[in-house]
């Protein structure tokens, strides 16, 4: 008597289960990829605009108040350029808003190229984005431009003033520039075992 999977009546054989949609072998990476892409936009994002509200409400203008001696303190300034001071000028913060718009276009053709397997480089895009947003979203709303506040150095040697949404969009890119790294050395690997295996 032939079996009820070799029937075509649609039945299943007692010792197999029906298949549950969205079950499979890619679950659990699809699953850690939506984790991987949320948190952290979501953590940097509320962060990053909690402490620029606080600051704003909080300091006036260039006002700098210590944290840890001279080395470490709040200076609340705006900055219409990019991360970390970089000005071009009047127009810098336009300038910047349609160059981070194109960085996030380009973030997101990168994340969809990327296997849910590599979860080093899909937590960099998530951390380069939730900054760039972070920033966007100053530059969209505030004339004067990003709100900067984490002042570090010594005496008159300081660090460019910087934010939250600036720390997570360099060590996001750090961590994307390990994750090309990484993947050039497994590619050199392969060709490299691929040319061993090759009968001569």
């Amino acid at each position: 008597m032939p079996e009820a999977s070799e029937r075509g009546d649609g039945a299943t054989p007692e010792h197999e289960s029906p298949a549950l949609p969205g079950s499979g072998p890619g679950n659990g990476d699809l699953t850690a990829r939506l984790w991987l892409t949320l948190i952290p936009i979501v953590v940097i994002l509320t962060l990053d605009i909690a402490t620029k509200a606080w600051v704003m409400n909080t300091f006036q203008m260039y006002e700098q108040t210590p944290v840890i001696g001279d080395f470490f303190r709040f200076t609340y300034t705006h900055n219409r350029g990019a991360a970390f001071g970089l000005d071009i000028g009047e127009h810098s913060r336009i300038f910047f808003l349609i160059l981070s718009l194109i960085a996030l276009g380009v973030l997101g053709a990168i994340y969809r190229g990327t296997p849910s397997s590599d979860r080093l480089r899909i937590l960099a895009i998530s951390l380069v984005s939730a900054g760039a947003l972070g920033n966007i979203w100053d530059r969209i709303r505030l004339e004067a431009g990003v709100v900067d506040f984490l002042d570090f150095g010594i005496g008159t040697s300081r660090f460019p003033i910087f934010n939250i949404a600036d720390s997570a969009v360099t060590v996001g890119a750090v961590l994307l520039l390990i994750s090309f790294w990484l993947e050039g050395r497994r590619e050199r690997e392969m060709a490299a075992a691929a040319a061993e295996a090759t009968p001569k």
